[in-house]
């Protein structure tokens, strides 16, 4: 079985090198795990062994350990989509969110969370919030500190900084 140990994150590649290239179609559960059997498109299986915490994009390369790519799309999967009458409201959505921990993609007018109904209670009983059930890509910004779960443990803010500046231009412009 071959493996597959690199990811090219932020990386222009040519698209000929990737328009043929076999294609690996990922929740955002599967593409947070690091250590994986994954079965692509073309129904080959592999290994996946990535290093701890790294989190799959949709549009990432990876290199399987004979040197050919694979190609990370993000699954349609069920999600919260929530938009609302006003930017007060939404801001109030995503303080809630964010108290609980909850990972939020978050656009220009919308959130968009994993679905889950008692969290789709809540967010309707705030007021102000359409919320609905959709079947989309999901994909949640990195956090302030670039996906894990810190609270500036880390030896320097601009260690910090660095993180969250690169996870936010990841965001703001994602790979076609």
């Amino acid at each position: 079985m071959r493996t597959i140990n690199k990811r090219l994150a932020g990386t222009a590649i040519a698209p000929t090198l990737i328009r043929h290239a076999p294609k690996v179609v990922l929740t955002f559960e599967y593409r947070r795990r690091s250590r994986q059997k994954l079965r692509l498109d073309n129904r080959e299986e592999l290994a996946m062994v990535l290093n701890r915490g790294t989190v799959l994009q949709h549009g990432d390369v990876l290199v399987a350990d004979d040197g050919k790519l694979i190609v990370v799309h993000a699954a349609i999967e069920p999600v919260l989509r929530v938009t609302a009458d006003t930017p007060m409201a939404l801001t109030r959505a995503a303080y809630h969110l964010g108290n609980r921990h909850v990972l939020v993609e978050v656009g220009a007018d919308y959130l968009k969370l994993e679905y889950d109904p008692v969290l789709a209670d809540m967010l309707g009983r705030l007021g102000g919030l359409v919320v609905h059930r959709a079947y989309q890509q999901f994909q949640p910004g990195a956090g302030a500190y670039g996906g894990g779960h810190r609270h500036g443990h880390d030896e320097t803010f601009a260690e910090d900084q660095a993180l969250a500046h690169a996870a936010y231009a990841a965001h703001t412009h994602p790979h076609p």
